[in-house]
């Protein structure tokens, strides 16, 4: 039987919002798609610190706590236009600090707007403007 999010609250979170990956954006735009790739790949057991909106997050999981484990009240899903080989350090790191999210999107690059009605998200939390204003756009809330 399909989960209905109809009473959960759905919070979409970048991967750059959630740790802080601002190195990483950094290489992204000095180098190319293939060099920042490569520094992933090189760094896949480097792990993430926490980025901005990571206490929100966490604290937002928490209240999950609070309720019957079968019927939780926040949901978390992880978006970003990484690719999925990329995105395993983003993986690891959840699994590090023991966050209950578990579902994500990698979209390769792709925009990521699509994958809000997809995911049933709520509101979509990013450090990146552009995002947030195509989302926006969407008819979607969304913040950065």
């Amino acid at each position: 039987m399909p989960v209905d999010f109809s009473k959960i609250l759905v919070v979409g979170v970048s991967s750059r919002a959630l740790f802080n990956l601002e190195e990483e954006e950094q290489i992204f735009r000095d180098k190319n798609i293939r060099g920042f790739r490569e520094y992933q790949l090189a760094n896949e057991d480097k792990l993430l610190e926490k980025g901005t909106a990571f206490p929100l997050v966490e604290a937002l999981l928490k209240l999950n706590t609070h309720v019957d484990k079968k019927s939780p009240i926040v949901e978390v899903v992880v978006m970003s236009r990484n690719s999925p080989e990329t995105g395993v350090r983003v993986l690891k790191a959840i699994e590090h600090y023991k966050l209950p999210i578990t579902r994500w999107a990698f979209s390769g690059g792709e925009p990521l707007a699509p994958f809000i009605d997809a995911f049933d998200i709520d509101l979509f939390l990013s450090r990146d403007e552009s995002d947030v204003q195509k989302i926006a756009d969407t008819a979607n809330c969304a913040t950065a």
